[in-house]
């Protein structure tokens, strides 16, 4: 089939576009555009949904510009999970027309919701038993508890919203006008049955939500819309394309790097860190409870449901490596300091990192968990420093891959996405540390990669997901373990950390709270 096949990938830093060549799959284009994420309070994450349509509208101009005249067959769409964008009844009429939000979309990682989610797990009953409804514990980045907290603390908006989207669907709207959503991303709002793969009347009925405070959810490469003649104007893809569903980013990037069937999972190293594996059926994490996220896989369609996964999130991942070097070392480059952690021998000279700047989701799921270099001495360079920050960020993904295993997933191989999986000390850090091959894809578009596939499936140019990556993916280099003692003894100490520092991590908190306080003018 002649064309070219776009999928868009709404990130946390920038958007990413990319065309591939619908006949093997190839890259033709590719573009990206950044935007700005604002934290107006400790713990607070935002950002402005016009900004990522601005930023998708010129991107996908540059990409038509790149192509010519090649026809598109279809669009598809990866974007961060859990994100509030709030819709009243002006914009739902506009179809996309006009910018659309209430208020800064709440993000993924956000932190301000705490209480929110004491009370959805006291009102179902108890943490199990919220797994057990909807497949995931109330966590601070989830929908449901900002929407609770909008409730609370923004009744004039609140009372105003007639739809709630997550943060891809609010810029599918604008190019198709049409609210819509898909199985995989509503994972993530705790409002959605996951093993029914349907929203919850149960958590409707139990918080007083307006069940149509949520679009229509379907499959992943089910079609979604078409572009509308006012975004053909804005972004050049002719009006009448056909649009897909798509899905959220963990479920984008596994897609783009053909982690679709059982037994190899996924890890993205990217602001937070992933791991991803595919599954037959819904695996809750009853143990934790709900440490592990299950979640829709992004293989359905509209005749065929897809499967399951399962996924852990550790929030800070290659983003501590962006704030190191932003904050302490901003003259350095990033080769720099990965040449400097290089020399350094493994366990990092006693040094011992915990990734928590950002609070924890996985495999701590604690709000107010902070960072630490643990063992710090006159003799630790700036080598040390860096690389006990790989060694940590690996050392807490490894305990969500534990995790997975004892649901009874079967992980022999690991696929690697993400910005940190370009260099090679971090990719063999990972073999190493997860004691299992790990594979490099040929291209490290993996969400929006995952998005375009998606689109050819909807469009009929694959009969599957499966199929079309097989079909796409191609693997550049494979890493075998070769773990040292002195990885293994760090390894050891970082497991014990966590319940050494957790008592401590409130009162911290309050210390930051009260330095905030008293630093604002009377």
């Amino acid at each position: 089939m002649a064309g070219v096949l776009i999928g868009i990938d709404i990130g946390t830093s920038a958007v990413k576009v990319v065309a591939i060549d619908a006949s093997n799959a190839n890259m033709r284009a590719r573009a990206t555009r950044a935007y700005p994420c604002r934290s107006p309070h400790p713990g607070w994450s935002e950002q402005h949904p016009e900004d990522w349509w601005q930023g998708t509208r010129d991107a996908l101009r540059e990409i038509v510009a790149t192509i010519e005249s090649v026809p598109v067959l279809g669009v598809s769409f990866s974007g961060q999970m859990h994100g509030s964008v709030l819709l009243d009844g002006e914009a739902l009429g506009g179809r996309g027309a006009h910018p659309i939000a209430l208020r800064p979309a709440i993000l993924w990682n956000d932190q301000r919701t705490a209480s929110q989610c004491t009370h959805i797990e006291d009102q179902i009953g108890s943490r199990r038993a919220l797994v057990e409804q909807v497949g995931n514990a109330a966590l601070p980045g989830f929908t449901l508890p900002k929407l609770l907290w909008l409730r609370e603390h923004e009744p004039e908006i609140w009372e105003r919203t007639q739809m709630v989207l997550l943060p891809k669907d609010a810029v599918r709207f604008r190019l198709t006008g049409r609210p819509l959503s898909d199985v995989g991303d509503a994972s993530g709002t705790l409002a959605f049955d996951v093993a029914r793969r349907g929203w919850s009347q149960a958590i409707f009925d139990a918080f007083a939500i307006d069940p149509g405070i949520f679009p229509q959810a379907v499959e992943s490469c089910a079609p979604a819309g078409r572009i509308t003649d006012w975004a053909a104007a804005q972004t050049g893809i002719p009006a009448g394309t056909p649009v897909f569903a798509g899905s959220g980013d963990n479920m984008a990037s596994a897609a783009g790097v053909g982690v679709v069937r059982p037994r190899t999972a996924l890890s993205v190293l990217g602001t937070s860190g992933v791991v991803y594996s595919h599954t037959d059926r819904p695996r809750p994490d009853l143990a934790g409870p709900g440490r592990l996220h299950a979640m829709c896989a992004p293989d359905g369609t509209p005749q065929h449901a897809g499967h399951w996964c399962v996924t852990g999130c550790t929030l800070s991942a290659a983003g501590c490596l962006q704030w190191v070097r932003d904050r302490l070392f901003p003259d350095a480059t990033f080769a720099d300091l990965m040449d400097e952690a290089r020399a350094v021998p493994a366990g990092s000279g006693g040094l011992t990192f915990c990734p928590w700047l950002t609070g924890e989701r996985c495999p701590y799921p604690d709000p107010d968990a902070r960072g630490a270099w643990i063992g710090l001495s006159t003799r630790h360079t700036r080598g040390h420093l860096v690389r006990a920050i790989l060694e940590g960020v690996c050392f807490s993904m490894a305990r969500i891959l534990d995790l997975q295993r004892e649901l009874g997933v079967r992980i022999d191989r690991i696929r690697l996405a993400g910005g940190g999986a370009r260099d090679p000390l971090w990719r063999q850090l990972q073999a190493d540390v997860f004691a299992c091959p790990v594979e490099t894809p040929e291209h490290e578009e993996g969400p929006a990669f995952g998005a375009a596939l998606m689109a050819g499936v909807g469009c009929g140019v694959w009969s599957s997901l499966g199929d079309a990556c097989d079909e796409g993916i191609r693997i550049r280099e494979v890493r075998e373990p070769a773990p040292t003692a002195g990885l293994e003894r760090a390894r050891e100490v970082h497991a014990m950390l966590y319940d050494r520092l957790r008592d401590i991590f409130p009162r911290q908190l309050a210390i930051e709270r009260l330095g905030e306080e008293e630093s604002c003018p009377s």
